[in-house]
């Protein structure tokens, strides 16, 4: 299996890292995701070594994003990556992103085998902030009129929620077309949950490119299978 890249979640509290970790981990099960919650005597802050050992344990080779809760954890982690070698350094980001929105959103984005780059672009569409390359999986008019267009409506109770919409996008994700879910990027986990869609919505599925009826076909089968809640 091909290493993903790791995440680790720092916070003041070891409880909410752990509970970060549990979140993440229940739509990205395959990832490694560290929890560096607390003081060294389990007290509210942050703590250096966590920090580091935590870095070196979510480090598979192929990068480590971090996610930080309030500004000194950041100021901790910043100074365990400084004492990195220049190597691993380059391996290492901090994500300018809300740290459970921005894990859950890494996380998912390493589960469908995303890059560094990917991972950290993933965790920063929490922010709330317009992403400058949103348009770069936006469909234009154009396309849509050659596009493989389909619609289904959702049967699972709770509707696109967190965890079948992480199923949805990690399905997307395989897909070498662009692919949209009512008008949004049907890989970004965070767009497709903004949507907010419940039980009995209507969701038209679209998309362009070498597989685009397969793609298709096959995630209006996952809509109307329920995502095996039903």
């Amino acid at each position: 299996m091909a290493q993903t890249v790791g995440i680790l979640v720092v916070s003041h509290s070891a409880k909410i890292a752990e509970g970060t970790l549990e979140l993440a981990k229940q739509m990205a099960p395959t990832v490694t995701i560290v929890a560096a919650g607390g003081t060294d005597d389990d007290g509210i802050g942050t703590s250096f070594d966590r920090i580091s050992q935590g870095i070196t344990r979510a480090q598979s080779g192929t990068g480590v994003v971090i996610l930080c809760d309030l500004g000194s954890a950041i100021l901790t982690a910043e100074t365990a990556v400084d004492f990195l070698d220049d190597a691993d350094k380059a391996l290492v980001v901090i994500a300018d992103a809300p740290v459970v929105e921005g894990t859950v959103a890494a996380a998912v984005a390493s589960e469908t085998g995303g890059s560094l780059a990917d991972v950290v672009a993933a965790a920063r569409t929490a922010t709330g902030v317009a992403d400058p390359h949103a348009d770069e999986h936006t469909l234009s008019h154009a396309d849509v009129s050659g596009a493989v267009e389909r619609s289904a409506t959702l049967v699972n109770p709770s509707g696109l929620h967190a965890r079948p919409a992480a199923e949805f996008v990690k399905h997307a994700s395989t897909f070498d077309s662009t692919v949209q879910i009512n008008g949004v990027d049907a890989k970004s986990l965070l767009r497709i949950m903004g949507l907010g869609l419940a039980q009995s919505s209507t969701v038209s599925i679209v998309a362009t490119g070498p597989d685009a009826n397969k793609a298709v076909d096959e995630l209006v089968g996952l809509v109307e299978s329920g995502f095996g809640e039903i």
